[in-house]
């Protein structure tokens, strides 16, 4: 670690004589003990963790910090006065990174300095005063010791600093390691052992949602803090978009209508909560909706998937679904194509609306006359088929979705 130079600088030219300094050494002990009550007594987070061993190693901790500017000062070291401040800033920037891995705040540390920095020297100073330094010599011995303390307490905050930004890091890619296997469908064992090494909360339902990545930022405000995130390249009709990818926690049931209020105005496509260690069952749901090229709603409502759900299920086997087609509307086979097309819609309005003339005609902008006649001309082509059950189970299926449209899978 580099050091800063000033306090050695100064020091130098200071050069208390080392039975002065031999005699303030013998005093630190005694310092490093009310150092040590004094940050127990006014810092919250340490009252009550500073104790048995652990007392006992942050006051030798005080003591070689203390022992080590006494070394600054010495005039044996006047010709190399750098040598002792290198371990001495390393111990402090570690004493931050432990503090981190303890939980303590980067606050606390430095309250612990600013508490710690007094009561030495009040210490100090009555010892300084008892030997008989003079004014002068007392107040620069005063300023150097602060300066010292500010050197090691802003290496403690570097090495606080490292220490989480370090774990962040890893925390990240502990997390990023856990979607992409919730995304694969990996065994519920390996999910529980990265989620445990992740510190992410295990969640009763996870809920897969697709949105684009520039739309990602303001939503993830909006969620629980315990989103999981992934980015993709899905294809979305005929142009790549980068998409992000979240795994929403517990929000089955009525927390699934908040979300859709969060998810509002952002071309977001929603999957089917799921059990949180199934989440690629939901995952596989949005892939296969965008896959269907489905128009987002006009209300910037998300594209809900469990309102397609007939749509995938006649995407699952496209082949079965054309063929059906060809076999259940033969009898059209041989009539113009404009012909054949304007009767396949109305059978198909007539099936959805169970016949009711009225509301075919309404469905397809036309006079209920010329439904009536057109009902006439697919009675004479199919027969007793528009009457038989299993033929009419057939027209439904292979019509359930509109003229034209054969879905992709």
């Amino acid at each position: 670690m580099a050091e800063s130079s000033g306090t050695t600088h100064r020091a130098a030219r200071l050069e208390l004589n080392q039975r002065v300094a031999s005699e303030l050494r013998d005093r630190l002990p005694l310092v490093a003990e009310r150092t040590v009550t004094a940050i127990t007594a006014e810092v919250p987070s340490y009252s009550g963790t500073l104790t048995g061993q652990m007392r006992d190693k942050i006051e030798n901790a005080v003591q070689i910090a203390l022992g080590t500017f006494l070394q600054l000062l010495e005039r044996s070291q006047a010709s190399d006065p750098s040598t002792p401040l290198v371990p001495a800033l390393e111990a402090a920037y570690a004493l931050g990174s432990g503090e981190a891995r303890s939980g303590r705040s980067v606050d606390a540390l430095l309250a612990a300095y600013r508490v710690g920095a007094r009561a030495s020297w009040r210490e100090m100073a009555a010892a300084t005063v008892a030997i008989g330094l003079p004014a002068a010599t007392v107040a620069e011995f005063a300023e150097l010791m602060f300066a010292y303390i500010d050197e090691l307490s802003a290496a403690s905050v570097s090495g606080h600093a490292d220490e989480l930004a370090s774990v962040g890091r890893a925390r990240r890619r502990n997390l990023e390691r856990l979607t992409q296997q919730l995304l694969a469908g990996e065994p519920e064992d390996i999910l529980v052992r990265s989620a445990e090494r992740a510190d992410w909360p295990v969640p009763q339902t996870l809920t897969v949602a697709l949105l684009p990545q520039a739309k990602l930022r303001g939503a993830l405000a909006l969620l629980d803090e315990h989103t999981l995130e992934s980015s993709e390249e899905l294809l979305a009709g005929d142009s790549d978009e980068e998409t992000a990818v979240l795994l929403v926690p517990d929000v089955h049931g009525d927390r699934r209508r908040q979300l859709a209020r969060v998810l509002h105005g952002r071309r977001a496509v929603l999957g089917p909560a799921r059990p949180w260690a199934q989440a690629c069952s939901s995952y596989r749901r949005v892939t296969r909706v965008v896959a269907l090229g489905i128009a987002h709603p006009d209300d910037g409502e998300p594209l809900d998937t469990d309102r397609h759900l007939a749509e995938l299920l006649l995407s699952a086997d496209v082949e079965a679904l054309a063929d059906l087609r060809a076999r259940v509307l033969q009898p059209l086979a041989t009539l113009p194509a404009a012909t054949a097309e304007r009767l396949t819609e109305t059978l198909r309005s007539w099936l959805l609306h169970q016949g009711r003339r009225d509301d075919v005609a309404a469905d397809l902008f036309v006079h209920p006359q010329t439904v009536r006649y057109r009902m006439g001309q697919l009675r004479q082509l199919f027969g007793e088929r528009l009457t038989d059950p299993r033929s009419l189970l057939d027209l439904t299926v292979a019509l359930a979705l509109p003229v034209g449209v054969a879905p992709t899978g």
